[in-house]
């Protein structure tokens, strides 16, 4: 069961990530209206995607992404409602979308990263009540090495 867990935290990890990169890059484009710049076009997007992914690389200390890591398991409701939202598509338009389009797009992308966000909360805690367990059963001697390797 902890192993099931640790692939499902790593799957909702994955999936926060390209829910944070795309809400980066639509409020971006956000920030970039409200200083009374025109919306980017599609070359501008482009040329910004570097700087605006890199709002949020980890620091010294931080554990990195590793960029080969993908779902093993993905949650398929979640994706889809992140496709559904913004797929590749609709973040090469962004310029197309008006104030109020791009304004529910940052609050739609917010929500959903907030749901991840619980979803994996909620695993690191099943995590941590499967840890305690093994740990209680090998302090009472319910579960042995031996036994493990056997």
């Amino acid at each position: 069961m902890r192993a099931e867990c640790q692939a499902v935290e790593a799957d909702l990890s994955y999936l926060r990530r390209l829910v944070q990169g795309r809400l980066d890059i639509v409020a971006s484009e956000a920030r970039r209206r409200e200083s009374g710049e025109a919306p980017a076009d599609r070359g501008a997007l482009i040329a910004s995607l570097a700087e605006t992914l890199s709002e949020r690389s980890p620091g010294p200390g931080r554990k990195a992404l590793a960029s080969a890591m993908g779902p093993s398991t993905p949650d398929d409701s979640l994706t889809a409602e992140l496709d559904r939202l913004c797929d590749g598509s609709r973040l090469a338009d962004l310029g197309q979308l008006d104030d109020a389009e791009l304004g529910g797009l940052v609050a739609d992308l917010t929500g959903l990263e907030r749901e991840v966000s619980q979803r994996r909360t909620a695993t690191f805690q099943r995590l941590d009540a499967l840890s305690a367990e093994i740990t209680r059963r090998y302090r009472t001697g319910e579960a042995t090495v031996e036994s493990l390797l056997s």
